[in-house]
C-alpha cells in the first residue's frame, strides 16, 4: 500500500502444512489468523501486550474483516505480514495489513480489520489515551 501508516510493525511467519488446502496454498481463512497474529506482535513491540489491555479492562474485538487475496502463499514459505493503525474512531481502530513473500517483493494479500473498544460488559468506551499513546 502506497499509502500505508508510517507507524507499523512487521510479524514472519514460515506456512505450516496444516495452514494449507488440498491445492497446497494457504487457506483463505488462515489470513484472519495472521492478521492476528501481527496485530498482536505489533501491540505487544509498542510495550504492552493484548492481555495487559484486557486487564486493564479494555477490549478489542473484531467488528469486520477483509482481505484481498493476490498472489498465493504455498507450504513452507517464509512471509512477511506487514501490520499498521489505519484510523481511530472515538470508540474504535482500524488495523491494515499486507503480507509479503521473504525478499518483500511479491504483494501476497492486503486487508484490514476494524475493532469496537469495549469494557469487560461489552459496552463501547472511549480508546483511552494510554493506548493510543503506545502507537505514536
Amino acid at each position: 500500500m502506497a499509502d500505508f501508516p508510517e507507524h507499523d510493525g512487521w510479524y514472519t511467519h514460515y506456512v505450516s502444512y496444516g495452514e494449507t488446502d488440498a491445492m497446497a496454498v494457504v487457506y483463505h481463512a488462515e489470513y484472519l489468523h495472521l492478521f492476528e497474529r501481527a496485530r498482536s506482535k505489533f501491540i505487544r513491540d509498542a510495550g504492552l501486550s493484548y492481555r495487559e489491555a484486557e486487564e486493564r479492562g479494555i477490549m478489542l474485538p473484531v467488528r469486520e474483516a477483509s482481505c484481498r487475496y493476490r498472489t498465493p502463499i504455498r507450504y513452507d514459505e517464509r512471509i512477511h505480514v506487514r501490520v499498521g493503525i489505519a484510523k481511530w474512531g472515538r470508540a474504535s481502530v482500524e488495523f491494515v495489513y499486507e503480507i509479503r513473500n521473504d525478499d518483500k517483493s511479491v504483494l501476497h494479500a492486503t486487508g484490514k480489520t476494524s475493532h469496537a473498544c469495549v469494557n469487560h460488559d461489552g459496552k463501547p468506551v472511549a480508546i483511552p489515551g494510554w493506548l493510543k499513546e503506545l502507537f505514536v
